[in-house]
């Protein structure tokens, strides 16, 4: 499942993050790609104490954002990596490791998620492709919006052709190992809301918080 996340950060925020990642130093893209990634990834990506600094300025604003939260049922994140796409870079198709980081901060790679940082006016190319059993969907959003999305999927970033495209990406292990697992209680969540919204009886709704728990503890890997 692909959840789109509204507003992650707000358009002082996004701000806030470009003008400090202009200020950073920048690298080979290629540096934290996998093996078979490697041969296809042509981006920079930030490096340095100010970039270090920043990861945990998006982390938090993930952790704050409750479809987020209710989707991918965090139980810990890799480190955030910040993208830079110039004219003629892309990130050709490929699929992320199951497995990243070392020692104390090695995690299972359930989820991946792109956080635009760039209005999709001021490049030209540079989308998202994402691929499905139900076909392929290319992702341009609005800077501050951002994408959650299988980590196994096979996915690329188109070539850019004019302008630049900025983004973080990073990578979640959940507390739901299984995919149809999260999707069945994210959807049960979203309903809860709609029902409480809709003004439904305290009752009721107590019975879909028992309902949800229950599968929790029948599913969570702490």
């Amino acid at each position: 499942m692909m959840v789109i996340l509204d507003a992650v950060l707000s358009a002082e925020d996004v701000a806030l993050l470009r003008d400090r990642l202009a200020a950073s130093a920048w690298g080979d893209g290629r540096a934290t790609a996998g093996p078979a990634a490697r041969d296809v990834k042509r981006n920079e990506q930030a490096r340095g104490e100010e970039a270090a600094a920043l990861q945990g300025f998006v982390r938090r604003a993930l952790e704050r954002h409750p479809v987020f939260v209710s989707a991918a049922r965090p139980r810990r994140m890799s480190a955030i990596l910040f993208s830079r796409y110039g004219v003629g870079m892309a990130y050709g198709r490929h699929t992320d490791d199951a497995v990243m980081g070392a020692g104390e901060h090695r995690l299972r790679a359930d989820l991946a998620f792109t956080l635009f940082l760039a209005s999709p006016d001021s490049y030209e190319g540079g989308a998202l492709r994402v691929e499905s059993a139900i076909g392929a969907q290319e992702i341009k959003l609005e800077p501050g919006q951002a994408v959650l999305y299988p980590a196994g999927s096979i996915h690329e970033v188109t070539p850019v052709t004019a302008g630049e495209r900025l983004a973080a990406v990073g990578w979640v292990e959940s507390l739901v190992p299984g995919q149809a697992e999260r999707d069945v209680l994210f959807q049960l969540e979203q309903t809860r809301a709609q029902l409480a919204a809709e003004g439904a009886a305290a009752g009721s709704l107590l019975r879909l918080d028992q309902v949800g728990s229950n599968l929790m503890r029948l599913w969570a890997r702490p």
